[in-house]
């Protein structure tokens, strides 16, 4: 991690209330509340400094609005600052953590991301948003067609085909307003579907124009949504060292116990963005139940280990192979053997 002789502000943020700490040259420390408006005009007039935020709803356009002022900026997790609130929680403490967790030689920080790249994370939140409402809506009307005696089929295939029949056959058996709101009920969960449908029609598109997702849906198990999260959530894959630490930010490595001399290995941290490795478990998963002419490292875990076990390893090479595409801007090959490092 670079330095630079710039003055640290550690900020915490809310909608109307900020508070700022830092240190001024003569070792005072500086603790500062100000309203929204006096906020902006605080850092409009201040000379350029590196600025700490915590990752939370807005933290995002603060952090690319201080940039255009000529500010460095850093945006961590909550996990990164929460280690260094001291005493009772409150907003001076808050931000006196952000100022300590900045100016951690190990803080990484969260990639600050264009108005387009966050747009794009909007639609995959907004898609997820109507996939739960479906299920839900689904699950809904299941259960009032049974206690009629009309249990669907499992899966969404078999409601499609066989709901019309079982509203038609209720017709003379409910009256008039139940007919009309299980008719809307299933309406709705088409209105859902169309609203999928019509937002991954936009990822398509934006993906097709970005040749960095082009290069991911290459790689087994990435599809379209793995593949427009990562470009957009990742941002500059080169803030990473390696493959290995991307593994990690996504939380797809195991945790570690250690004391005494001892450790013991755990499950996966699941640390990082619970959506992107979602995706990536997903995909493997898929990639080892129904996946044809696989490359030779997938069958032999596949072999070698059970299968859950099997999936995270897959998910795991997957965002290794995903950072040095993106890293190194290279295409995707199956036939690719990786160099053991020198020395």
């Amino acid at each position: 991690m670079e330095y630079s002789n710039k003055t640290v502000v550690g900020v915490d943020t809310a909608k109307q209330v900020f508070q700022l700490h830092w240190m001024e040259p003569d070792g005072g420390l500086v603790d500062l509340k100000l309203s929204r408006k006096k906020f902006v005009e605080h850092f409009a007039n201040r000379a350029p400094c590196r600025i700490g935020l915590e990752a939370c709803g807005g933290s995002q356009e603060w952090a690319r609005r201080f940039r255009r002022m000529g500010h460095e900026v850093m945006v961590l997790p909550a996990q990164s600052v929460r280690a260094f609130v001291i005493g009772n929680k409150s907003d001076v403490q808050d931000a006196r953590a952000i100022w300590t967790a900045v100016q951690h030689p190990r803080a990484k920080a969260v990639a600050i991301k264009d108005e387009e790249q966050q747009m794009i994370l909007g639609l995959h939140r907004m898609r997820q948003q109507q996939v739960k409402f479906r299920t839900a809506t689904i699950n809904c009307l299941r259960g009032l067609l049974s206690e009629y005696g009309e249990v669907m089929p499992k899966g969404r295939a078999g409601l499609t085909r066989e709901i019309e029949g079982a509203l038609t056959r209720l017709v003379d058996r409910i009256p008039e307003m139940g007919q009309e709101e299980l008719s809307a009920q299933w309406a709705r969960v088409r209105f859902y579907d169309a609203t999928v449908e019509r937002i991954e029609r936009k990822l398509e598109a934006w993906c097709e124009s970005h040749e960095a997702c082009r290069r991911l849906r290459a790689v087994p198990g990435v599809g379209l949504l793995t593949a427009t999260a990562l470009v957009a959530a990742v941002g500059d894959a080169r803030t990473f060292r390696n493959g290995r630490e991307f593994a990690a930010w996504l939380g797809l490595v195991p945790r570690h116990c250690g004391t005494g001399g001892k450790t013991r290995i755990l499950g996966i941290s699941k640390r990082g963005d619970r959506y992107l490795r979602t995706l990536l478990i997903h995909g493997a998963r898929a990639l080892l139940v129904n996946g044809k002419d696989l490359p030779d490292w997938i069958e032999k875990i596949k072999r070698n280990k059970p299968f859950n076990v099997a999936v995270v390893a897959v998910a795991n090479r997957q965002a290794r192979i995903v950072w040095a595409l993106l890293a190194r801007g290279r295409e995707y090959r199956k036939d690719y053997v990786s160099q053991p490092p020198r020395g």
